[in-house]
């Protein structure tokens, strides 16, 4: 299998969602926005306000709700995640794992942060810029 037809297979077993619905997710239904780009590009895109960064190769410690190294945000296996990568690639892969979790809620989103700043939602500079 390549890896077009196993995100094809991961995305079959939830639903993404747009630009709108996740900005709307984390406003009226408390939904946890996690970005999970690398440094450098939030540093030369910005960050969406209110969004939990994790790097991608911590998401698991620190969204496990029953982990050592637990977020504080990481409250249950009940809480509404959308996954933010810079395209959303990386975070339907990144969702497959938090699903194994017992993440059952989460999700992410399609187009990644590219798709939320083309929709004109807010976006902020790094600290430092």
């Amino acid at each position: 299998m390549g890896i077009d037809e196993l995100l094809e297979r991961v995305r079959a077993g939830y639903e993404r969602i747009g630009p709108a619905e996740a900005a709307e997710a984390a406003a009226a239904a408390g939904a946890l926005l996690v970005d999970i780009r690398y440094a450098a590009l939030r540093e030369r895109d910005g960050l969406i306000p209110g969004a939990l960064v994790v790097e991608r190769n911590e998401l698991e410690w620190r969204l496990d709700p029953r982990g050592s190294h637990r977020a504080a945000e990481a409250v249950g296996h009940d809480l509404r995640i959308v996954v933010i990568c810079n395209e959303g690639y990386a975070s339907s892969l990144a969702v497959a794992s938090l699903r194994q979790l017992g993440l059952h809620r989460a999700t992410d989103l399609t187009g990644g942060f590219q798709a939320w700043r083309a929709a004109g939602l807010p976006v902020a500079s790094p600290p430092g810029a």
